[in-house]
């Protein structure tokens, strides 16, 4: 009796009555044109190795014909042997890839008490606000506009263009726990963590795997050989890989494709992500404020207490799941387009416009079942418009997102620079040395010292007198450049939504 013991996929031991063969190293699963093994044979104390494709006539031929006289067995045994392993081999790697299939997690069909549930849902009044309660409410703490904005995009993936989403901070703000607890409210089947990311990892996911998917990438930091095809899915939303193969006909050139359009989100602690990459995706920066620590400490406290309703919790999960189920693929016209402008100093203005204009859109298809569905007379295919109401939202949430891509510091040196400048406020000063100010935010020298480059660099400070043995003395060049940045650029937004309102009205 043949026997394949597959209890290590790395080693897979075939036994009968004439040989033990080990294949090592394991087979490859994602691919049925091909069977490609390195065998360790063994017959009476003589050994033989191999490496081929058993589905290869012709080295299966040298493979007997070889073995034969080194092991001292007959062909015909041996032609028996392979083959029992072949089909083995077939059936193992059969059962293992509808084991694969059968953990993907399956779509759900709702039940009519859940459907109407979900639609009084997306039917409510005030329905951004009314989502972002009950996201806090699923255990979401604090980071309001961050997680509404995040919910946001990651329902866009359901969109012909879906959005992206960076989340920055140090280590251990939080930025993982947010896109994680956000991410939850994502339909399992519509939703792909991972941990462990390679560059070539992305061509073995089926042809429409990933499509209009969301994934989630843990450390963005780790996956930097991954980025330019995750980047090729984003931007062209399909990827294709081009190999050659050795067939019976000779070698081959084939190609395999993965088609989008996806989702992604990151993590990440790099205060300057690549360009490419940030460039792709809306940028947030988790609160790492003490207030923000304190709600979420006294959380994990009411939590050991027993005095989260967990249930409750898991109720409202499945609620907003659901909602996200029934959300129909329609397309979104919006007659404002033209008229809508943003701040000029947005970082890579164009990109960022195409962002907020999809954004916008990205709203109005939440609120589908507020929304009138029309009918294109030429094309026939079903739309829904945009309202005011969806861009102001969207203004709303984005001011934060835009100030930040148009400030020229880093947000870590931002936060230091406003410190900085309400320490000397308090003080009733304009000037300061570095050793009060490190000592004052309790800073490191080597973390005061990036920022105090970056100031510099950026004329945000001036060097009054001093010298290196003795310390400088530095002086702000202005108290209210970021409070100017951030009127400039709510003011353009709430301009021209006002002009909006006056032609509506009209």
């Amino acid at each position: 009796m043949q026997t394949l013991n597959t209890q290590n996929p790395e080693q897979l031991i075939y036994k009968d009555e004439y040989l033990t063969i080990e294949v090592l190293g394991g087979i490859r699963l994602d691919r049925l044109d091909g069977l490609r093994v390195t065998l360790k044979m063994e017959y009476e104390k003589q050994t033989y190795r191999h490496t081929l494709d058993l589905y290869n006539d012709i080295q299966v031929t040298k493979l007997i014909r070889r073995s034969a006289g080194k092991l001292q067995l007959g062909m015909g045994s041996l032609n028996d042997s392979i083959e029992s392993l072949t089909e083995e081999l077939e059936q193992y790697r059969l059962d293992q890839r509808e084991e694969q299939s059968g953990n993907k997690p399956k779509a759900v069909e709702l039940s009519k008490i859940e459907i109407k549930q979900a639609e009084t849902l997306l039917k409510t009044k005030d329905l951004l606000n009314h989502t972002n309660n009950l996201i806090g409410k699923s255990g979401v703490i604090g980071e309001e506009n961050n997680r509404l904005l995040m919910y946001i995009i990651f329902t866009s993936r359901k969109m012909s263009n879906p959005l992206h989403i960076i989340s920055m901070g140090a280590s251990g703000t939080g930025k993982s726990h947010l896109q994680e607890t956000v991410a939850e409210l994502i339909p399992e089947e519509e939703r792909m963590g991972i941990t462990d990311l390679s560059e070539s990892s992305f061509y073995y996911f089926d042809t429409n795997e990933l499509t209009n998917k969301l994934m989630l990438i843990e450390d963005l930091d780790g996956a930097e050989s991954a980025l330019y095809p995750l980047r090729e899915l984003q931007s062209k939303k399909t990827i294709t890989k081009t190999f050659v193969q050795k067939t019976s006909k000779g070698l081959q050139t084939m190609s395999r494709t993965v088609n989008g359009p996806i989702c992604v989100a990151g993590c990440t602690t790099k205060e300057r992500v690549y360009e490419d990459n940030s460039n792709r995706s809306f940028i947030i920066y988790i609160d790492s404020s003490k207030n923000q620590d304190n709600r979420i400490m006294r959380f994990q406290r009411e939590l050991s207490a027993g005095k989260i309703n967990q249930g409750q919790q898991n109720e409202i999960r499945n609620l907003i799941k659901n909602s996200q189920r029934i959300l129909k693929p329609l397309k979104v016209v919006n007659p404002f387009a033209e008229l809508l402008e943003l701040p000029s100093s947005v970082f890579k203005p164009r990109r960022t416009n195409s962002h907020y204009l999809h954004f916008i859109e990205a709203i109005t298809f939440y609120c589908q079942y507020q929304r009138k569905t029309k009918v294109n007379k030429e094309t026939g295919e079903e739309y829904i418009e945009t309202t005011i109401e969806d861009i102001e939202n969207a203004n709303n949430l984005l001011k934060e997102v835009l100030l930040k891509k148009s400030d020229k510091l880093s947000p870590a040196c931002r936060a230091y620079f406003e410190q900085l400048k309400l320490f000397l406020e308090k003080e009733n000063t304009t000037e300061f040395k570095n050793t009060d100010i490190r000592t004052a935010l309790e800073l490191s020298h080597s973390k005061q010292k990036r920022y105090m480059s970056e100031l510099l660099n950026n004329f945000y400070l001036q060097v009054k007198t001093g010298n290196k043995k003795s310390g400088f003395t530095y002086s702000v060049s202005s108290f209210k450049e970021f409070s100017e940045l951030k009127s400039k650029i709510s003011s353009v937004l709430d301009e021209t939504l006002e002009k909006l309102k006056s032609a509506v009205k009209k």
